[in-house]
């Protein structure tokens, strides 16, 4: 067998060994704002892999930053931003992973694209009336006269477009290497200092339209593949939008204070109402509840948790408030870690981005030395300097390497953010790449293959009463089968009314009463049941002392799922289901495993 694709391919059980090792390394997220290419990403890694005690090093060129992994001496951030500085990179601790640095990034790019496209519609139409003129109908102090005009235009335009170029090639000359913004500021300062030039002594070959008509392309381009990563970045964000801003800790005093998230550290106590989102990633100390695990596993069935359990953040507690010791930062949890997957396979480089890597690698020094070849064998052909420059010059606005360091990465940009909001997070670099060489298909049954959430299942054979009464008691709870409850009702157009005094056990089920009878819902212990065979999957309703009524539950297939099998069968694919629980055969799939 070839290679077999996982959907998802990570299925995030947190109980796993592999997951329960992910956040165990110190992680720090820098902020390089001066990074704009493969080039930078490469020198920065490379530097701070180099540094003793770094386990890894991933740029999001999206973003510009860095996060860095390693033991808690080595990942000292003065220490990395030293190092980067070393390289040629300014850098800063991170302190708003999710601030407003991109917002801003995409407002000076447009200023400086709309700067550019005037300035380039403005010198085009003196450059076209000028060419039109040269056949006699034009005097040449008028010619030179537009010359001048497109030089006061095309300058100042030029001055404040090229920055982002001229800034990311200055920096790289005084690190002492080449980027692809080297040959691109190397062209446009050329072309506009020989037009300055030519006009200064009156010639005709003046080219200050195609200097800024380069940069505003360039602009263009740079504006665009900053979008495109910017929405795709976002994908990771809102996955750390699940997050707590806030935590009730509990002082060494006893007192509960509301801290914010962020401040809260390993081995403090804190406090997780019934409804709340998990913090951090902690173990319980006291409470007995149900945790909402789907976001991680994509199981819709809670797991229930008592004290000595692991729960992870933004997991939500369902039945109870509980205390907990937090066992891991803010920045280094388990959601934390699978965002930071998230955003290594939008920037991870896969078989043909490391070839455009290597490829712009030699790019550069490649331009440089074509340039100056063309230069000097215009020069033995006797041409004069001012024709072989502007000839070297033109090598170096043709060969321009947008293309080549940008259209790879941003693909791969693209497609795993469509793919991330189809609920597939990818963490292979080439994982993409190898979808063309896959034999087997393997599908996880929730929430993949099923809707996701539990719908009550036989539902004809309850009667309307009986199903206004449990729903009028599950209209208390957040539980997901008391939410299956209150919908089949609203799917009957049963009128619900909110009970006054209903309780809730956790890990029991709900109590109350109308009318002066007694309602209860919930395990088949908390309805007076003993010695029932009850599936895991049934909630049970008892009125006083009637027989108690069984309320059976389902994961329904997705409308579409088994046309999908098919289709995929009839590409040729062997189709697998790998499910944690009891699952059955579903659309002629099976082969199941756990």
């Amino acid at each position: 067998m070839a290679e077999a694709l996982s959907i998802p391919l990570l299925d995030g059980r947190p109980r796993s060994p592999a997951l329960q090792g992910l956040a165990a390394a110190r992680t720090v997220t820098l902020a390089v704002p001066d990074m704009h290419c493969g080039g930078c990403m490469r020198k920065i890694e490379q530097a701070l892999v180099a540094v003793p005690g770094i386990e890894s090093a991933r740029v999001n060129l999206s973003a510009r930053r860095v996060t860095v992994v390693g033991d808690e001496q080595a990942t000292d951030a003065e220490r990395l931003i030293k190092e980067l500085r070393a390289t040629g990179f300014a850098a800063a601790v991170l302190a708003d992973p999710r601030g407003e640095a991109a917002g801003k990034g995409d407002q000076d790019y447009l200023k400086r694209v709309a700067v550019a496209g005037f300035a380039a519609a403005n010198v085009m139409l003196l450059s076209v009336s000028v060419w039109s003129g040269r056949d006699g109908d034009m005097p040449a102090s008028l010619q030179t006269l537009f010359h001048w005009l497109s030089a006061l235009i095309a300058l100042p335009a030029i001055a404040y477009a090229g920055q982002p170029f001229f800034k990311s090639a200055r920096q790289a000359l005084a690190a002492r290497r080449l980027n692809m913004d080297v040959p691109i500021s190397l062209g446009v300062v050329l072309a506009t200092g020989m037009s300055l030039y030519q006009t200064a002594r009156g010639s005709e070959q003046v080219y200050f339209d195609a200097a800024v008509t380069l940069l505003f392309f360039l602009l263009i381009g740079r504006a665009l593949d900053q979008r495109v990563r910017q929405r795709a970045a976002g994908a990771a964000e809102n996955l750390l939008g699940l997050r707590s801003p806030s935590t009730s800790v509990v002082g060494a005093d006893g007192k509960v204070q509301r801290v914010a998230t962020a401040l809260v550290r390993p081995g403090m106590r804190i406090l997780v109402a019934a409804g709340e989102r998990i913090p951090v990633d902690a173990r319980l100390l006291r409470g007995n509840t149900e945790i909402d695990e789907s976001l991680i596993t994509g199981e819709s069935r809670p797991r229930r948790a008592m004290a000595g359990d692991v729960v992870y953040c933004g997991t939500i507690n369902l039945l109870a408030s509980i205390e907990a010791e937090a066992t891991a930062e803010s920045e280094n949890t388990l959601l934390a870690e699978i965002a930071r997957l998230l955003a290594t396979a939008e920037q991870a480089r896969g078989r043909y981005v490391r070839l455009a890597d290597r490829a712009a690698r030699f790019y550069a020094p490649a331009v440089h030395a074509l340039g100056a070849a063309t230069f000097t064998g215009w020069m033995i052909l006797g041409h004069g300097w001012e024709a072989a420059l502007t000839a070297a010059v033109a090598v170096l606005i043709i060969t321009c390497p947008c293309a080549l360091a940008l259209a790879v990465p941003a693909v791969q940009v693209v497609a795993t953010s469509r793919l991330f909001r189809a609920g597939v997070v990818l963490k292979a670099a080439d994982g993409l790449e190898r979808l063309a060489e896959i034999d087997t298909i393997v599908l996880d049954k929730t929430g993949t293959l099923t809707a996701g959430e539990p719908r009550l299942s036989k539902a004809a054979g309850i009667a309307d009463q009986t199903l206004t009464e449990a729903a009028a008691l599950a209209l208390h709870s957040r539980h997901p089968y008391s939410r299956a409850v209150v919908r089949a009702a609203a799917a009957r157009g049963l009128h619900v009314a909110m009970l006054a005094d209903v309780r809730e056990t956790a890990g029991a089920g709900l109590t109350g009463s109308l009318e002066g009878r007694k309602l209860r819902l919930g395990s088949a212990g908390h309805c007076g049941l003993s010695g029932e065979a009850a599936d895991q999957q049934t909630l049970w309703f008892r009125k006083d002392d009637a027989e108690p009524v069984a309320f059976a539950f389902a994961d329904a297939l997705r409308a579409d799922a088994c046309d999908v099998v098919a289709q995929l069968r009839q590409q040729g694919f062997a189709i697998e289901i790998m499910s944690g629980d009891r699952a059955k055969e579903e659309c002629g799939i099976s082969h199941i495993f756990g």
